[in-house]
């Protein structure tokens, strides 16, 4: 049995690194700003932010492993454009925490 992870299977590839030349297009690494994500009128919770970074709706259905990976994906984004953001304390001890623009 192989055991894996959401992000694949677990094996490697043969060969890595691998060379530029040996891909078809190669695209620059951009990511949002907090101001080009988030309506400054509203909250969010990690999940939404996760699905709106993807360029999804903030309640599109996504799969459990899918989620799991945008939301790895989330978080370092929070992290990183902390300055950026206001945390709103969550309605409920069961609920996830909700952030915002900062003004």
């Amino acid at each position: 049995m192989t055991s894996g992870t959401v992000y694949g299977d677990g094996r490697l590839p043969t060969r890595m690194p691998r060379p530029k030349d040996a891909f078809d297009g190669i695209y620059p690494c951009e990511f949002y700003t907090p101001e080009e994500l988030l309506d400054s009128e509203q909250m969010y919770t990690i999940y939404e932010i996760a699905r709106l970074l993807q360029g999804l709706d903030p309640d599109a259905d996504v799969d459990e492993g899918t989620e799991t990976v945008l939301v790895d994906w989330a978080v370092p984004w929070v992290m990183v454009n902390a300055d950026d953001l206001v945390i709103g304390e969550p309605p409920t001890d069961e609920d996830p925490g909700y952030y915002g623009l900062r003004d």
